[in-house]
């Protein structure tokens, strides 16, 4: 199977919400776009926070522990996982979409250099109620920073 990648792009999500960020993301990868995230933690999660933490921790909780499903509780792969969850990922074009995806918590050293965009249809100011970010909430659900 041949790849042509039109182009990398880096996304800034620091101060965009997840959910539009995810889409936007999801429709760029199906289109062949590979793409960089950076600074996954500094991204927003609109709602109340109590609701949301509360909501998370009975998603997370698990019958039987060794036997799964195991969900993450990194910045990094809750952004991950938002995006995937927005593809056809079980499918040949959605699992190569996936491929094309890297996130990151902070910047990396490689890429300061380089040009970041954000996602303008999914910044922040465009919600008028409460809002947290993904480090927030899993810290919440159990995520130690020394991971």
């Amino acid at each position: 199977m041949q790849t042509n990648y039109r182009s990398l792009t880096i996304v800034n999500a620091e101060g965009l919400i997840l959910g539009r960020m995810a889409s936007l993301v999801a429709k760029k990868l199906l289109m062949g776009e590979r793409i960089l995230i950076v600074n996954a933690e500094k991204t927003v999660i609109s709602g109340k926070k109590k609701s949301k933490v509360a909501e998370a921790k009975k998603f997370l909780e698990v019958g039987y522990p060794k036997a799964g499903p195991f969900h993450y509780r990194r910045p990094d792969r809750i952004v991950k996982k938002t995006v995937r969850g927005m593809l056809p990922f079980k499918q040949p074009k959605g699992k190569q979409a996936l491929k094309r995806l890297k996130v990151f918590m902070g910047v990396p050293e490689a890429i300061p250099q380089q040009k970041m965009e954000t996602l303008a249809e999914a910044e922040v100011k465009k919600l008028k109620g409460p809002y947290f970010t993904v480090a927030e909430l899993a810290k919440e659900v159990g995520w130690n920073m020394g991971e």
